[in-house]
């Protein structure tokens, strides 16, 4: 296919560019829908949004009910499916009868059961563990049976077996954060102030029993199986994973470094040093790489919001000082960290805080908080996708459910939901209040184009709204018909949009690109800027217009409605006109306007005067286009005239749809007549000349007298004798040094008034 322009386009642009000066914008705007931009995680149900702006299929987020398990809810860790055996005439075939997940809690410390049987959306809960700190953190089933846990804000280690506790070591640190099972059937334990991990015999830690206070001693601590596998300077361990290759990494808190450590344990290596950072995830690859997710946050910010009716909060784990502020204020970001190269930051958000990594096929899964943003990442095409979220305000863990769901712990207002990738439900979208700019009639909303997917199989409601609040004001959701391959509805007007769309829940592998909304703001009436009354007697000679730039610019072609990016644009226009000359010439007048018109609009203006007794007005100008109007006086009868300044908008805006308003603008005087010299004096005092003029006028205002000394002396003088140049009748004094006077004999005196009538007389000096 020729990527040669049409010639109808390359005329276009050449008219375009040649009269941007003249022509107004476009009438009719456009808004694109950026699905990616415009949508929020929550609004999404079977559908998910790319970085990209385009709609594709996606989960389907769906809340769970049950009771209470806790008020704030710390870790989710799956124990397994209970399958049940089906007898039929084919045989005995098994399903899966429920899905058993431990939940760790606080602020009472208990560890709940959580059993939830597929396709229900209901649960139960059973309390399995008790301890006696707080906050149950981290969380570890055995394949045993037993359970692990560890605790805030005292770290200590518990072994329960059958819902009692076996064994209870409490460390020399605040915290326990997270537990990794290793291979050879021990398990490190991450801790938290300080920042240490710790190797776990758990064969030792059974025969501990139930220890009070902390152990400080490293000796005693190895009697009960717990030895020191590495520490960092950092203070808290907050994640710890094991590479194909044997290898430890760790994440920590409040810097944010990830460390490698040998399988063996030791002195730690960087891999990435931050600051004022939090590593909350890692997830490891097969081919050796991993991944990190990590929040920045400025100063001390809470993460995790605590329920409303919550008996304590997460102080002293998560190291905050105040109450919790309003909306997240850091930013959050993804790196993967290849086997053998340098870290590749893969996912940047600002505004948004991580907290989960989780495979989803060839994808990655991510849990987030603050307005309970679930999303995903695509590796090979290196894009970021927005799935369906929660209400809740944090998403902080995940787990397998079932082949493509997950079970998903949500914080304020905590609780369980689950991600359904495989949901057969009806798909849907509501996009977030989209603003116009401006109060605007809607025309199409246009898709450019669908994959897999026709027009007629969508369904397009949208909601306007007058002002920006997010829930009032706002008109019911009006669906839009499909005509002319768009869709539309001639009624539907505002300053804000919001649009709704649904999917048949049978539609697979679709994508939707971003559609663009047409509207047509509200006309606006012109501005009058400025207005000037010259002094009379003086002419103007308009500057030449600058020719129009025979080419365009990519800028004019990005950006086609933004007028200062327009090579020739009114301002350029109005410098030209500004640098006209100014010459005097009796008996005319000058009279400039500056007139803005917000929306562009090309505009012609009338210009008309009417003596102050008169009726009808006498039209000087019509339908120019000129900002300016010069004219003779000479024939005008002497009085104040009142003016106006009609202005209209003009084509290329249609002529139903064109405003004209009639501005009264200032007063002007039609002064023939000169002034009266009523009095003069000349004297001699302390070796000055001093000549005084008193005069009057019937009309205008006195301006100045100037005074001509025969002997080449000039001199003019502004200010009366009173100080105040405000008046009809005015005194004027001219004080000359004798030097300057020297050999004069006589003087003309020239009385000015402000319309640039005079009168003279010469005086004698000797």
């Amino acid at each position: 296919m020729s990527s040669r322009p049409s010639a109808l386009f390359v005329s276009y642009v050449c008219f375009a560019v040649m009269s941007l000066g003249l022509s107004a914008d476009p009438l009719t705007k456009q808004q694109e829908i950026d699905f990616g931009r415009d949508v929020a995680s929550r609004n999404l149900k079977g559908l998910a949004t790319r970085s990209d702006g385009r709609l594709l299929p996606g989960p389907v987020f769906t809340d769970l009910t049950g009771p209470k398990i806790g008020d704030i809810l710390w870790t989710l860790k799956p124990l397994g499916a209970e399958r049940i055996l089906l007898k039929s005439a084919q045989g005995v075939t098994d399903r899966v009868g429920s899905y058993r997940f431990l939940v760790g809690t606080g602020p009472e410390g208990k560890v709940q059961e959580v059993t939830l049987k597929p396709g229900e959306t209901t649960y139960t809960v059973r309390e399995v563990a008790d301890v006696a700190e707080t906050h149950a953190i981290a969380l570890l089933p055995l394949p045993n049976g037993d359970l692990l846990i560890g605790t805030s804000p005292t770290a200590a280690l518990y072994l329960y077996r059958n819902g009692t506790a076996l064994a209870r070591v409490p460390l020399p640190a605040d915290s326990v954060f997270d537990f990794l099972p290793l291979p050879d059937g021990t398990v490190l334990a991450g801790t938290g102030n300080p920042g240490k991990i710790y190797r776990l015999d758990l064969a030792k830690l059974a025969k501990a029993g139930i220890i009070d206070g902390k152990v400080g001693s490293d000796t005693l601590l190895a009697d009960h199986g717990v030895t020191l596998f590495g520490e960092i300077r950092d203070r808290n361990v907050r994640r710890i994973a094991r590479l194909t290759d044997g290898a430890i990494i760790a994440g920590s808190s409040p810097k944010g470094n990830v460390y490698r450590f040998d399988a063996t344990g030791g002195a730690p290596v960087f891999l990435q040093e931050n600051r004022d950072a939090e590593v909350v995830d890692l997830l490891t690859q097969p081919d050796g790489s991993f991944y990190a997710a990590i929040v920045f946050t400025p100063g001390d910010t809470f993460r995790l919001a605590k329920s409303p009716d919550a008996k304590d909060d997460a102080k002293d784990i998560l190291k905050e000082k105040d109450a919790p502020k309003s909306g997240f204020a850091g930013r959050s970001s993804v790196v993967r960290f290849p086997a053998d190269g340098f870290p590749e930051p893969v996912i940047g958000k600002n505004g948004l805080s991580l907290y989960r990594l989780a495979q989803q096929g060839d994808s990655l899964l991510l849990t987030a908080g603050e307005l309970g943003d679930a999303l995903g990442y695509d590796p090979v095409a290196r894009r970021t996708l927005t799935y369906a979220g929660s209400a809740s305000a944090q998403l902080n863990d995940i787990a397998p459910l079932a082949q493509d769901s997950f079970l998903v712990l949500r914080n304020n207002a905590p609780g369980l939901a689950v991600l359904d990738f495989a949901s057969a439900e009806p798909r849907s979208v509501e996009t977030k209040r989209i603003d116009l700019g401006q109060p605007a009639e809607l025309g199409a909303l246009r898709f450019p184009r669908l994959r897999n997917l026709q027009l007629d199989q969508l369904t397009v409601e949208a909601s306007t709204n007058q002002g920006s609040d997010e829930l009032e004001g706002w008109t019911p959701w009006t669906g839009l018909k499909l005509r002319d391959d768009a869709f539309q509805l001639d009624t539907l007007r505002g300053r804000y949009v919001r649009y709704r769309i649904s999917l048949p829940q049978a539609a697979a592998d679709f994508q939707v690109d971003k559609p663009a909304q047409y509207f047509r703001p509200q006309n606006r009436r012109p501005v009058l800027a400025d207005f000037r009354i010259f002094p009379p007697n003086q002419g103007l000679i308009p500057a030449p217009e600058q020719p129009g730039n025979v080419v365009s610019t990519l800028g004019q072609l990005l950006f086609p409605n933004q007028r200062e990016l327009k090579g020739d644009a009114p301002d350029k226009a109005k410098g030209s006109f500004l640098g006209s000359q100014v010459v005097p010439q009796t008996g005319v007048q000058i009279i400039y306007w500056n007139v803005t018109d917000p929306d562009g609009d090309s505009l012609a203006y009338t210009f008309s005067i009417r003596a102050d007794s008169a009726k009808e007005w006498t039209d000087l100008a019509v339908q120019i286009t000129d900002g300016y109007v010069q004219f003779d006086t000479s024939s005008l009868a002497e009085g104040l005239y009142l003016t106006r300044l009609t202005v209209a908008e003009q084509a290329p805006r249609p002529a139903a749809q064109r405003i004209s308003y009639t501005f009264e603008t200032d007063n002007l005087l039609v002064d023939h007549t000169p002034p009266v010299i009523t009095d003069t004096k000349v004297a001699r005092a302390d070796g000055n000349l001093v000549v005084t003029v008193s005069g009057r006028d019937a009309l205008s205002l006195l301006e100045g007298v100037e005074f001509v000394l025969n002997n080449g002396v000039r001199d003019i003088v502004l200010h009366p004798v009173d100080g105040l140049l405000d008046g009809r009748e005015e005194s004027f004094r001219l004080e000359l040094p004798e030097a300057r006077a020297s050999g004069a004999t006589s003087v003309e005196v020239i009385l000015y008034d402000q319309s640039g009538n005079t009168a003279s007389r010469r005086l004698s000096l000797k």
